[in-house]
């Protein structure tokens, strides 16, 4: 069975960590779920895993995740747990509205549509919990702390994909994504100005559209990870997936390669100027 996280460590080893914790495709036996597993699909992280392969070979640490996000989401609190999933479960008082609208740690729904057709039992999750969410956490933290233990400072990418159009989005948005590429430092609370600056202005200079904090704003990895104080920035990374995909086939397209060299620009611009940015 393959592993429920891998680590790739960059050649060189530099600041520079990458994590995609939503591109898994491996669906475990006991998921049991109880919708159309094509709808089920439309939750995938898909591709972002190829955008940025060639991450190590440029020196940067690369973290995956080799499960999909609706089984459960390591970009979620281990505690933020829905009791309409877990009867009797307390959600977080904090909850973000992703949560809220039934994609918390387990995933109730996709786009309204409901992804179980039973409740999950509190042993089911910790299950889960154990034999994937803490697997993820803990190779993710270990790769950040060799990071910070042999520069001294550390640059974390966080990379995830965001649908086109979706009803979580804000009523002014008209359902519709008007940005390429979110970028989210939790208001300036997980990565320094000039970190966040820079890889805005990089991403512009390719000519994306980018938004900062808006709607997303970073959930659990970059709370976890960023310190920017202690010279530790984490930035939360989304990216239109109709820039590189077809979301009714969930086919990629030819923006796909395009996607990955724009990538790897911003990448290459981190690794060799990190010491100056942190």
């Amino acid at each position: 069975m393959r592993p429920p996280v891998s680590v790739t460590r960059g050649v060189r080893e530099s600041a520079v960590l990458i994590d995609s914790p939503h591109s898994g495709d491996i669906y475990p036996h006991d998921f049991r779920f109880g919708c159309n597993f094509e709808h089920l699909r439309q939750a995938e992280g898909m591709y972002i895993d190829s955008i940025f392969s060639f991450a190590p070979a440029m020196g940067a640490t690369l973290v995956q995740a080799a499960f999909p996000r609706t089984y459960i989401d390591v970009n979620r609190s281990a505690t933020d747990l829905d009791p309409e999933v877990v009867p009797g479960a307390t959600p977080a008082p904090d909850a973000p509205a992703q949560s809220r609208l039934g994609m918390g740690l387990v995933w109730r729904a996709i786009d309204g549509m409901p992804i179980y057709d039973r409740s999950l039992s509190l042993e089911e999750v910790e299950a889960r919990i154990a034999n994937y969410w803490m697997p993820y956490h803990c190779a993710l933290d270990e790769a950040w702390f060799r990071v910070i233990r042999r520069c001294g400072f550390g640059i974390h990418l966080s990379c995830l994909s965001m649908p086109s159009r979706s009803r979580v989005y804000p009523p002014e948005m008209g359902g519709e994504m008007p940005y390429d590429i979110v970028i989210g430092n939790r208001d300036g609370t997980t990565a320094g100005k000039l970190v966040t600056r820079c890889v805005q202005r990089l991403l512009e200079r390719r000519g994306y559209y980018v938004g900062l904090n808006d709607p997303y704003k970073g959930i659990e990895l970059v709370r976890k990870l960023g310190a920017p104080k202690e010279r530790r920035h984490s930035l939360q990374i989304d990216i239109n997936r109709r820039l590189f995909m077809d979301e009714q086939s969930l086919e990629p397209t030819a923006g796909l390669l395009e996607v990955q060299r724009d990538m790897a620009y911003l990448l290459g611009y981190l690794i060799d100027y990190s010491a100056e940015l942190a």
